[in-house]
């Protein structure tokens, strides 16, 4: 793999295009939808994968929003409100995750989400998108982008899976209780210590850059319909098992001629998946439009930051 060191070179790489990357980027507040404005929002689109539970706002040419693992839709609330104004956007939650209802045979790999974002997009009559994608959803977009080239206009990556970091090492225990069936007892204890949740050992603790600001309401939103019954248990574990084997290798090839305009906007203090890997993404993607580095952000930077995302959506859709 070409890698190089992008935190040593950042003035060089990709010319102007990279350089706000060197910038710390102040910290700003988050005005968004709370959860109960967010599930009045909430509707079903109906698919032959299932029931895809979605929240839309906005008019115009659409922007497909795509969550990450454990997450659902909610992750973007704050970016619907901004770019609302711009795009139609959709914010859906995957099969396994959120409130979208699929059967218990239904497949859940990355290669079954994105057919079913095709089958989605057809039911809405929507013919090409913008995509947005952060964590396994990044996983998503990209096979997405490589299979359908001609139904994206532009893919805005954060920080998400790439190559062969797919899945990240450090899901390894993760991964192994998933396929045991027990990762769901994981989450059921997020629900009930709140502490722990909040903790470097939880996820909100260690994928926030401000875990104290993921208020109780949005952990319930999040995990409780995840292990609300035996169903939807085991679809999380099989989730998560169906990260493996990793699915990006195959699509390099499709990647480097891939011609869609990408900007990647990356989290500096993400362990799972560091900023060599927005490098690896620049360096092969024809179309791309340079990195914009977060400092500090983590995993799930782009939930507490949206106006970042709405900043740098904004610049690559030309609005």
């Amino acid at each position: 793999m070409n890698r190089r060191n992008f935190l040593g070179t950042c003035a060089t790489i990709a010319g102007a295009a990279v350089l706000p990357a060197c910038r710390v980027i102040p910290s700003k507040g988050n005005a968004a939808l709370d959860t109960t404005a967010f599930t009045a929002l909430r509707r079903f689109v109906e698919t032959p994968f299932g029931r895809i539970a979605s929240v839309e706002r906005g008019m115009g040419p659409a922007a497909l929003f795509l969550h990450g693992f454990p997450l659902n839709g909610l992750q973007w609330r704050g970016s619907l409100e901004h770019l609302s104004p711009y795009r139609r956007c959709l914010a859906p939650d995957l099969m396994g995750l959120g409130y979208t209802e699929v059967s218990e045979q239904q497949a859940l790999s990355p290669q079954a989400q994105a057919d079913m974002l095709v089958a989605f997009l057809d039911s809405l009559a929507i013919p090409s998108v913008d995509l947005v994608a952060n964590d396994s959803g990044g996983t998503i977009a990209q096979l997405f982008a490589a299979q359908h080239p001609n139904r994206v206009r532009t893919m805005l990556l954060t920080n998400c899976d790439v190559h062969e970091n797919s899945p990240p090492a450090q899901m390894r225990n993760s991964i192994n209780a998933a396929k045991a069936g027990t990762y769901d007892q994981k989450i059921q204890r997020h629900l009930d210590d709140r502490v722990y949740a909040r903790s470097e050992k939880g996820i909100i603790g260690s994928a926030y850059m401000n875990p104290a600001n993921v208020t109780d309401d949005v952990i319930e939103y999040y995990f409780r319909p995840l292990v609300a019954s035996p169903l939807r248990k085991s679809q999380l574990n099989r989730y998560l098992s169906a990260h493996e084997p990793n699915p990006l290798i195959a699509i390099e090839p499709a990647l480097r001629r891939l011609n869609v305009p990408t900007r990647m906007v990356w989290g500096t203090a993400d362990p799972l998946f560091p900023v060599v890997w927005a490098t690896w993404l620049d360096e092969t993607l024809p179309e791309s439009r340079g990195i914009r580095l977060v400092e500090g952000g983590k995993l799930f930077w782009p939930e507490e930051r949206p106006e970042v995302i709405a900043e740098e959506a904004r610049a690559l859709w030309g609005v």
